[in-house]
C-alpha cells in the first residue's frame, strides 16, 4: 500500500473517531444558556468623541456599573456609577444620559407590559454630587430628560407628568387619561406593535416645549382573554386591539408650553396615522409624519409651534405601501436625510430646509439596511447596505454629493457599526455563519482597523466539542426568480444516502432569515435535528427583503399565497436531489411563519408530510389593522385576499402530520386563531397534534417553557418525519 493512500485512510479514520466523541447539541444546552455570546451592553459615544460608556451587568450578584472607556486605547478610564455605592438601587438594566451628560436616567425593577412598552422605577443621578433621585414613588413609562438635564418628563397611568429634578415637585399635565379609553404620551397597542414606538412625547432643543400625542381609544373594539394564573379564578385581561377593518384610536396632536403649562391642539389635515413626531433643530419647529389609512401616501408636515401653523415639508406616495424608518436626520439649517423606496430599492436622499430634494445619495441595485449618521464637518454620511450580496451588510461612508463612497468593513458576513460622536471612530460588530460576534475598533474616515476589543473564541472552542455543521449557502431558482437559501446536512453526510428534509421560514413582508451571520436558538435546534440525520434547509420567497421593493410587494393584496407557493415549488425542487427523501419533507413557522407552514400541508399536501406551526395566524380577519391593512388593505375593499388563503377555509386538505401550538396569553397572535383552526379540523374530522401554553405571550418562554416546547417540537420531528 502507498504511504499516501495509507495516510488518507489514517485522516478519515481520525476525523471519524473524532465526530463519534463530539456530544450533540440539547434543548436544555440551548436555553440554559450554553452557548451564549459576549457582547458589549448598552454602548454610548459620549460628547467630547474620544470616549464611550458601556453597561457591565454581574449576573451573579445582580449588581451594575456604567464605565468609561477611551477610544484610543480602549482603557477603562472610570466608573461613572456603581450600582453598589446606591443605597436605594441594589441593580439597574438600563440608563441614559442628559443631554449635556452631566446626570443620568437609571432604569430598575423593569417589567413588560407588551413588546416594546414597559413599567419601571426610575432615578436621576447627578455625576458630579453623586446624589440619587427617584422619580416617582409608583411604577412609571417612558421617562425622558429634558436638554438641560433640569427635569423629567414621563407618563403614568395614562396622563404625563414633569418631575423637577431639584425640588423634587412634579406637576401633572394632563388630566383626562383612562385606561382603555384616552392615552397621554405613549402609545396604544397597535401603534406599539406595528410602528415600533412607546414613548409619543418629545422636548424640543431648548426644553421650553413638549409635544405629545393623544389617543382616544373610545371607539376601538376591546379583546378579551383570560389570565389562569394560580387563583382559584382565572382573571380577563381586557385591552383594545383594532382587527383588520375596525376602528382606530383617533389620534391628536398637542403643544405643551412648560412654563404656562398651556395645551394647544395642531390641526394636522385630519391625519389618519400619526407614526411619527420629531423636533428639528431650531426649538420652534416640529416635523410630523403622517400616513392614510391604506398607508400609501405618507406626508411630513412642518408644524410653527409659535403661530401653530402647517405647511407641508415632503410627500411620499406608492401603489402599495410606504413604509417608515427613524432615518430622518436634521442638519444644522435643518435641511435633512430621508431613505426611501421610490427608484425601487432603499436608498439615502438629501433635501433642503424647505423640502426640496438636493440629491439621491446613494444608488444601485441594493438596499441601504440601516443609516448610522451624518458628519458635516468632512461631509461622510455613513450606512450600512447589501452592495457585498444581499445576504451580508457592510459598512461604507459617502459625500452627500454621493460621490467618494469609501468601503469601511465589508467582509462577507454581517458587519454594523457604532459610531463616535464625532465620527473619528467606530465600533465594528462583524459575526458570519462562522464567526460569532468579533468586536474591533476603526478610524471611521477610511476604515482602518486600530485594534481588538472583543471576540467570542471561547465559545468557537466549546463548539468544537459538540456536532455543528457549516450552512451552505446558495440561490434556487423558483417561480422566476433567484431565491436565497441554505442547507445545512449532517457532518458524515453521504451523498447515496436518503435524508429526510426539515424545512424552515418566516417568509413575511421586508423578513429575511437566509443571512450570512451567526446562529440564534433556531439554528442550535436546526444543528440539533442534523446531528440527528436530517437535512435543514431555509429559503427565502418572495415578498421577503432586501432584493429591491418589487420582490419585497409582489404579495400585496394576496399574503401568503405567493409566499406559499414559493415554498411548496423548492420542497419539490429540493425532493428531486438524489440524497433526499420524496416522501419525507416537513416545514414549519412561528407566527406569520406558523401561517406558512400550515397552508404549505394544507395546500401542498402532496409534497409535505409534517407541519410545525407555533403561535399562527389562520386568518388576517383576526389580526391587527396597521400590520394587515398595509398590506392587504381593509377585509372590505379584499374579501378573497383574506379569506382564500384562510386554512381553516379548507381544513379537508389535511393529509398530513400536524403540530399547531399557542400561548394562551398571546396579546399579538391571539389564540383564537388557533381555537378556530381546531375547531375547524375537528368538524372536518382531521386528527392532529395541537399544545396550549397557559398564559405564554408570543414569545412562548419563561421558566422551563422553551425547553418543554422544543422537546416538544423535537419528539414530533422524530416520530412523524
Amino acid at each position: 500500500m502507498r504511504k499516501t493512500h495509507l495516510f488518507t485512510l489514517m485522516l478519515i479514520a481520525f476525523s471519524i473517531c473524532t465526530w463519534a466523541q463530539q456530544k450533540q447539541i440539547q434543548v436544555t444546552d440551548i436555553y440554559q444558556g450554553e452557548f451564549r455570546t459576549e457582547g458589549m451592553d448598552a454602548l454610548r459615544s459620549m460628547n467630547n468623541g474620544t470616549q464611550y460608556t458601556v453597561l457591565n451587568i454581574n449576573r451573579n450578584n445582580q449588581s451594575s456599573t456604567i464605565d468609561k472607556y477611551d477610544y484610543k486605547t480602549l482603557e477603562k478610564i472610570a466608573t461613572i456609577v456603581s450600582s453598589a455605592d446606591l443605597v436605594d438601587i441594589p441593580f439597574f438594566s438600563a440608563y441614559s444620559f442628559s443631554a449635556d451628560e452631566k446626570k443620568i436616567l437609571l432604569s430598575t425593577e423593569v417589567e413588560p407590559i407588551f413588546r416594546r412598552s414597559s413599567l419601571g422605577v426610575f432615578y436621576v443621578y447627578d455625576i458630579e454630587s453623586k446624589n440619587v433621585v427617584r422619580i416617582s414613588d409608583t411604577k412609571i413609562q417612558e421617562p425622558m430628560l429634558s436638554p438641560n438635564g433640569k427635569q423629567v418628563a414621563y407618563v403614568r397611568d395614562n396622563n404625563i407628568y414633569i418631575f423637577d429634578v431639584t425640588t423634587g415637585a412634579t406637576k401633572q399635565v394632563t388630566v383626562d387619561g383612562v385606561k382603555n379609553k384616552i392615552i397621554n404620551g405613549v402609545t396604544d397597542w397597535v401603534y406599539e406593535e406595528e410602528f415600533a414606538f412607546v414613548r409619543a412625547f418629545e422636548w424640543n432643543s431648548d426644553g421650553s416645549k413638549i409635544a405629545f400625542l393623544r389617543f382616544d381609544e373610545t371607539n376601538v373594539p376591546e379583546f378579551s382573554m383570560d389570565v389562569y394564573g394560580t387563583g382559584l379564578y382565572q382573571q380577563p385581561y381586557v385591552f383594545k386591539y383594532p382587527k383588520a377593518g375596525e376602528n382606530n384610536s383617533i389620534v391628536t396632536l398637542h403643544l405643551l408650553d412648560v412654563a404656562s403649562s398651556a395645551i394647544s391642539q395642531i390641526n394636522i389635515n385630519n391625519a389618519y396615522y400619526v407614526p411619527r413626531i420629531k423636533w428639528k433643530n431650531h426649538k420652534d419647529m416640529l416635523s410630523v409624519q403622517t400616513l392614510n389609512r391604506h398607508q400609501n401616501h405618507l406626508t411630513m408636515y412642518t408644524v410653527n409651534a409659535k403661530n401653530a401653523e402647517v405647511s407641508v415639508l415632503l410627500e411620499e406616495k406608492d401603489e402599495a405601501y410606504v413604509d417608515i424608518t427613524d432615518n430622518l436626520t436634521f442638519l444644522e439649517d435643518d435641511s435633512f436625510i430621508w431613505s426611501s423606496e421610490k427608484d425601487g430599492w432603499n436608498h439615502i436622499y438629501l433635501y433642503n430646509e424647505d423640502g426640496k430634494q438636493m440629491n439621491q445619495i446613494t444608488k444601485g441595485e441594493w438596499e441601504v439596511t440601516s443609516y448610522y449618521g451624518y458628519d458635516q464637518n468632512e461631509d461622510k454620511i455613513y450606512y450600512q447596505s447589501t452592495e457585498n450580496g444581499s445576504i451580508n451588510r457592510g459598512v461604507y461612508n459617502i459625500g452627500s454629493g454621493g460621490d467618494n463612497k469609501k468601503a469601511l468593513a465589508t467582509d462577507a458576513g454581517t458587519n454594523n457599526a457604532s459610531f463616535s460622536t464625532d465620527f473619528t471612530y467606530f465600533i465594528n460588530t462583524y459575526s458570519s455563519a462562522e464567526m460569532p460576534p468579533v468586536y474591533t475598533l476603526h478610524k471611521a474616515i477610511n476604515g482602518k482597523k486600530v485594534k481588538d476589543i472583543k471576540e467570542n473564541n471561547q465559545l468557537l472552542k466549546k463548539l468544537e466539542g459538540y456536532v455543528v455543521s457549516p450552512k451552505e449557502f446558495s440561490t434556487i431558482a423558483i417561480n422566476g426568480n433567484d431565491l436565497n437559501m441554505y442547507m445545512i446536512k449532517p457532518k458524515d453526510f453521504d451523498p447515496s444516502k436518503k435524508y429526510p428534509l426539515l424545512m424552515y421560514q418566516y417568509s413575511g413582508p421586508g423578513s429575511q432569515n437566509v443571512s450570512n451571520s451567526w446562529m440564534g436558538a433556531n439554528d442550535y435546534w436546526h444543528q440539533m435535528l442534523v446531528s440527528e440525520g436530517y437535512i435543514v434547509a431555509c429559503v427565502d420567497g418572495r415578498g421577503t427583503g432586501f432584493k429591491g421593493s418589487d420582490f419585497k410587494k409582489v404579495t400585496y393584496m394576496n399574503l401568503v399565497k405567493y409566499e406559499t407557493e414559493d415554498q411548496i415549488a423548492v420542497a419539490k425542487k429540493l425532493s428531486e436531489l438524489p440524497y433526499i427523501d420524496e416522501d419525507r419533507t416537513g416545514i414549519w413557522g412561528w407566527s406569520f411563519g406558523g401561517h406558512m407552514s400550515t397552508n404549505c400541508l394544507l395546500r401542498g399536501n402532496d409534497v409535505f408530510e409534517t407541519a410545525i406551526a407555533v403561535a399562527p395566524v389562520t386568518s388576517w380577519r383576526f389580526y391587527d389593522t396597521i400590520y394587515t391593512e398595509r398590506f392587504m388593505r381593509t377585509p372590505a375593499e379584499n374579501p378573497n385576499g383574506y379569506d382564500d388563503n384562510s386554512p381553516f377555509n379548507y381544513p379537508e386538505l389535511l393529509a398530513g402530520n400536524y403540530l399547531l401550538i399557542h400561548g394562551s396569553g398571546d396579546d399579538n397572535v391571539h389564540v383564537q386563531n388557533s381555537m378556530r383552526m381546531i375547531e375547524a379540523l375537528i368538524q372536518a374530522n382531521k386528527q392532529f397534534d395541537w399544545g396550549i401554553y397557559p398564559d405564554k405571550n408570543h414569545g412562548i418562554y419563561g421558566g422551563n417553557t422553551r425547553i418543554h416546547l422544543y422537546n416538544k417540537m423535537t419528539n414530533f420531528i422524530k416520530e412523524k418525519l
